[in-house]
């Protein structure tokens, strides 16, 4: 954007988390002493001279960047700078950012921040926040050895013409670029500090300021209450036909005498020879059910440490590197759940299971993960991975996780396969016409919604924060949702399992695993909508980006509620 240039600091390391995220921290030219007060201190001045093409170049960066209303993101102290103004119903709002400029439409209609001030009504016109005053609030610890600590850092963004910029003085019209503006144009940057004694506000609870202007608990609680009403009514259901249907069932068929009653079978039981038949490829299935389960723990352990405050935004991409580290970690029950399933399938091609527990998946990860990397580095991103990271990243699979998987399935393999309560019939039964709801597609698309309506409340918040750049900390509520996510996929399955089991269908394996799994396609088509609704993205690339990232989660998800 060609603002001012730190001279000569060394740039703050970053750890696997926020390199995945792209979150680069660059040093800041601007510098501040403890309790050094700043006035109308200039940073630097950038000429631009219209009549040549990359001064030109340059300036039409930056007006562009104004009409998208970009953001400068600056932390003091590992804590957001923030921008407080006031919004309706008197409340203040604490944005951890704030824009590079706003525009005056060709009708004199402000956009985005330009509201802020009325001296903003040339038409047709960018205003530029150059100057800004810096509030530093601090309180001074007495107990332990003198010193002060930094409870939080607001920020006022200004703009101002200075007609001196050698002697900035901060004070007459503000700074305007005109739509049409050529020959010179001159833009000085300057800041102001001030330090302020806060008593109230103790260091540990430094973020809660910018946490209460995030609005919205109360939808969250009226979300959790809508998904344990959806989870009660999914539990009695299961309860009912557990307790009465079968117990019926069963007593109905404890009494019968064992000769001649016993050929008039009825229902799920008529399919008792044919139940445990090894699915149609059952290969994929069982490296599936291998995947499923690494990511299953791997977002339960992330998401119980992000509960205990471990991962809080404090410690920036603190959740993605424990996210992934754990993913490699967990090779081991990948391997063994894939080995068993497959042995009781009756497989006996082992290594191209394991291989394929291994590979698979993690595959078309890193495949789509990699080729959005091109995308970015082709665009010049500074969110693209650098090569070492990529290579860390592909060492921790092929070298950690991998062998773990190996591990895992040689355990797998040594034990003796699942036994099964009843043979196998030689000759396959035949199916009977199926009614509309117990046929395989409408019943696993009415099973991946009521998991879809436990979550999408959450997941609204969760999209916000990867694409809006919104703080999400409510990982409390989240654990609830996870846990209740867990208890209705599971449940949805059974019911519907019952259901197709009663009308004599017996490929259940399958059936049960994409019946909840239809959740991720559910997530796909809220992703869409949230594109076209939520986000203004514009261009080819970001478009890639956006559903090129999006197809990782859902393919995660997939997994894990299969």
């Amino acid at each position: 954007f060609d603002f001012c240039q730190a001279e000569g600091k060394k740039r703050p390391s970053e750890n696997l988390g926020q390199v995945l995220f792209g979150e680069r921290i660059e040093p800041s030219p601007y510098r501040f002493t403890f309790n050094h007060v700043e006035t109308c201190t200039s940073v630097c001045t950038k000429t631009y001279d219209t009549t040549k093409p990359e001064d030109k170049q340059k300036l039409d960066f930056l007006k562009k960047s104004m009409l998208l209303n970009y953001q400068h993101h600056w932390i003091v102290d590992n804590m957001p700078v923030t921008w407080c103004y006031d919004v309706e119903d008197g409340q203040r709002f604490c944005n951890p950012g704030f824009p590079i400029g706003c525009y005056i439409t060709e009708d004199g209609h402000p956009k985005d921040a330009c509201v802020i001030n009325s001296e903003f009504h040339e038409k047709d016109t960018f205003y530029i926040f150059n100057h800004v005053d810096i509030k530093i609030f601090y309180h001074v610890v007495e107990n332990e050895a003198r010193g002060a600590r930094l409870v939080a850092a607001k920020l006022e963004p200004k703009s101002y013409k200075h007609t001196h910029p050698d002697k900035p003085d901060c004070s007459g019209v503000p700074m305007d670029i005109s739509n049409k503006a050529n020959g010179e144009v001159k833009i000085a940057y300057t800041y102001s500090v001030s330090f302020h004694e806060e008593k109230d506000i103790r260091w540990a609870s430094r973020w809660d300021y910018i946490l209460e202007s995030m609005p919205h608990t109360h939808i969250q609680w009226f979300s959790i209450m809508n998904s344990l009403v959806i989870v009660l009514f999914l539990s009695g259901m299961v309860a009912m036909i557990m307790l009465r249907t079968l117990h019926k069932d069963i007593a109905r068929y404890n009494q019968m005498d064992s000769t001649e009653d016993a050929q008039e079978e009825f229902g799920w039981k008529l399919v008792h020879g044919d139940i445990f038949r090894p699915p149609r490829k059952g290969m994929l299935l069982s490296v599936f059910l291998g995947s499923g389960t690494q990511i299953l723990i791997m977002t339960f352990v992330t998401l119980f440490f992000a509960c205990l405050g471990f991962l809080s935004p404090a410690n920036r991409g603190a959740l993605m590197t424990c996210a992934v580290v754990l993913w490699v970690l967990l090779g081991t029950p990948a391997g063994y759940v894939a080995a068993r399933f497959y042995k009781s399938f009756g497989g006996e091609k082992w290594k191209t299971n394991v291989l394929l527990t291994s590979f698979l998946c993690p595959g078309i990860v890193f495949a789509d993960f990699f080729i959005m990397n091109l995308i970015l580095w082709g665009e010049g991103s500074s969110a693209a991975i650098p090569f070492g990271t990529l290579v860390a990243i592909l060492a921790l699979w092929f070298c950690i996780s991998v062998p773990l998987t190996f591990i895992g399935a040689y355990f797998g393999f040594k034990k003796n396969a699942i036994e099964h309560p009843v043979r196998t019939n030689q000759i396959p039964r035949q199916i009977p016409e199926q009614s509309f709801y117990t046929k395989p597609l409408p019943g696993i698309v009415m099973g991946g919604i009521l998991p879809f309506g436990c979550i999408f409340i959450q997941l609204f918040f969760i999209l916000n924060s990867i694409w809006s750049h919104q703080m999400y900390y409510m990982f409390g509520f989240l654990f609830l949702v996870f846990i209740i996510l867990v208890i209705t996929c599971s449940e949805a399955t059974i019911l519907l399992c019952y259901f197709h089991l009663c009308a004599e269908d017996y490929h259940w394996q399958w059936r049960s695993f994409l019946t909840s799994g239809f959740t991720a396609v559910y997530f796909l088509i809220y992703a869409i909508h949230y594109f076209f609704s939520k986000l203004q993205i514009t261009g080819t690339a970001s478009t890639i980006l956006y559903f090129g990232y999006t197809m990782i989660m859902v393919l995660i998800f997939f997994l894990f509620t299969g």
